[in-house]
């Protein structure tokens, strides 16, 4: 591996592999940014292009669409509290506040930096440790990924807000919804009411724009008249409100550096994927805070968080698909077709056989990290203008954006008609003040949980003790055994309170 360390950087000098690395970062941040073209979907629309390329050039390509698409799903999150991809769906509760309250560039700003952090961190982390880590990923089987959800349904209690009820209620609607579809072991149907297109279950997007989008959309509408020619956003004048500063980066620096980690560590495992390690780099942010009470209301540390977790996710996926030829992601599994169509076999003889090829593709990893925060500070100016737009344009504009969208996805009315049954539903929640992260991370985590916990009792023939014997899993579930004990004290300390205030 050493040995090739100095061709990191020897494909820079190629004038066609830097145009395909800024128009891979610039094609996925448009992408991302919006509603409905997941980053998969748009490197599947660029693959046929790659054969016209290089095989460095062609990789490099892809790998910047990937990059530029997981950032660029923040943009529309923080300015109109719609995510444009699954990785960017924690962005939205502290991204979307920030920019209510004037400082929408502030948030875009911390947003592009911890982006770029998380994502230069797993590609170095991918550059110096691929095989270790790959290794490492392997000895995690369904008992320790059943476990680690478990541990991350735990953040539940974290999101609930004022209410640990609501927030258990909304988690159990989440989990209901998520088993909706085939039964992932047996292969039955569940809870489809005889609608053959749900038996591919509820797709994530239509929920998640419904939720969000949609919700909010209705909740604008019952502005006045006069309001709804108002500009969706307000913009502070203070120069510090519209950038990052010294002492921000100072606040947000171990949270940036802990979601990298996190992320990483989520990416390596096959299946999880961005969005898991968002929502478990928010709760563990927000858990680690010193300021936890003004995540949901406008914390650039959750800002931080989110983004640093799913970026970092970016090369911690290819670690997998390289060193085992198991693609750890849908977007992993796109790069793979890019990288058979160019001869190259992952697998772990790939860097001995192919290195050659595969460090100048790491060394143009991280020379997009470089496009990706160029670009996105650059950009952040003119993104900044969508904001400026009169509520009764733009809420009209992103319906129509949402709807087709959602449609894009499957083709399918259906979906359509769950996104706005889930508008309605994200409406009254947020009437009622139950927290929405609390449920989409019960949607997000369930279909993990529960296919990795059905396997360990299949593996040990219906022996929970299973969880226990693993020492992964025993240390994990420990962990989650002391968290919970924290937080049971925490409220019973929080209720004590309130019972004391009531009683004088």
């Amino acid at each position: 591996m050493w040995a090739y360390l100095p061709n990191l950087f020897s494909a820079i000098g190629s004038w066609e592999n830097l145009l395909a690395i800024v128009a891979g970062v610039t094609f996925g941040i448009i992408v991302g940014a919006t509603p409905g073209l997941t980053t998969s979907i748009g490197m599947a629309i660029a693959l046929p292009l790659t054969f016209y390329m290089s095989p460095v050039a062609a990789i490099s390509f892809l790998i910047g669409i990937n990059k530029g698409g997981v950032y660029g799903g923040s943009v529309s999150a923080i300015l109109l509290r719609t995510p444009g991809t699954l990785a960017a769906v924690t962005t939205v509760f502290d991204g979307y506040p920030l920019a209510q309250k004037g400082k929408a560039g502030k948030a875009l700003k911390m947003a592009i930096d911890a982006s770029v952090i998380g994502d230069g961190f797993s590609d170095l982390v991918l550059i110096f440790s691929a095989p270790l880590f790959a290794s490492l990923a392997l000895k995690m089987g369904p008992p320790e990924i059943c476990v680690l959800m478990l541990f991350a349904l735990t953040f539940v209690a974290g999101l609930s807000g004022r209410s640990l009820y609501k927030g258990l209620i909304a988690a159990a609607l989440g989990f209901l919804f998520a088993t909706v579809g085939i039964d992932p072991i047996v292969g039955t149907p569940r809870f489809t009411f005889g609608i053959f297109e749900l038996r591919r279950g509820i797709s994530l997007l239509p929920a998640l724009i419904g939720l969000f989008a949609i919700s909010e959309i209705l909740i604008q509408g019952e502005r006045k008249l006069v309001d709804l020619g108002k500009s969706v956003l307000r913009f502070s004048r203070n120069p510090d409100d519209n950038r990052v500063t010294l002492e921000d980066m100072k606040t947000c620096g171990m949270t940036i550096l802990r979601s990298s980690i996190i992320g990483t560590f989520v990416g390596a495992l096959p299946g999880l994927g961005s969005s898991v390690a968002a929502a478990l780099s928010y709760g563990v942010a927000r858990k680690m805070s010193k300021r936890p009470e003004l995540f949901g209301k406008g914390s650039l540390e959750g800002v931080a968080a989110c983004e640093a977790g799913n970026n970092a996710t970016v090369g911690a996926t290819y670690i997998p698909l390289l060193t085992l030829g198991i693609p750890g992601s849908v977007p992993a599994a796109v790069l793979l077709g890019g990288l058979m169509i160019q001869g190259i076999t992952p697998g772990p003889l790939i860097f001995q056989k192919q290195a050659h090829l595969i460090y100048p593709i790491f060394g143009l990893m991280l020379v997009a990290n470089l496009i990706n925060l160029f670009l996105g500070n650059i950009g952040a100016r003119f993104f900044l203008h969508i904001a400026k737009i009169s509520r009764r344009i733009i809420f009209p504009i992103l319906t129509l954006v949402c709807i087709t969208g959602v449609y894009t996805i499957n083709n399918s009315l259906l979906d359509i008609k769950l996104m706005i049954v889930f508008g309605l539903l994200g409406y009254l929640l947020r009437k009622l003040d139950f927290p929405l992260l609390a449920l989409l991370l019960g949607f997000i985590l369930e279909p993990h949980f529960e296919v990795s916990l059905r396997q360990s009792l299949l593996m040990s023939g219906g022996n929970p003790t299973i969880f226990l014997v693993r020492p992964v899993s025993l240390i994990l579930l420990i962990c989650t055994i002391l968290f919970v004990g924290l937080l049971g004290t925490s409220y019973g300390r929080k209720l004590g309170a309130a019972k004391g205030i009531k009683g004088s």
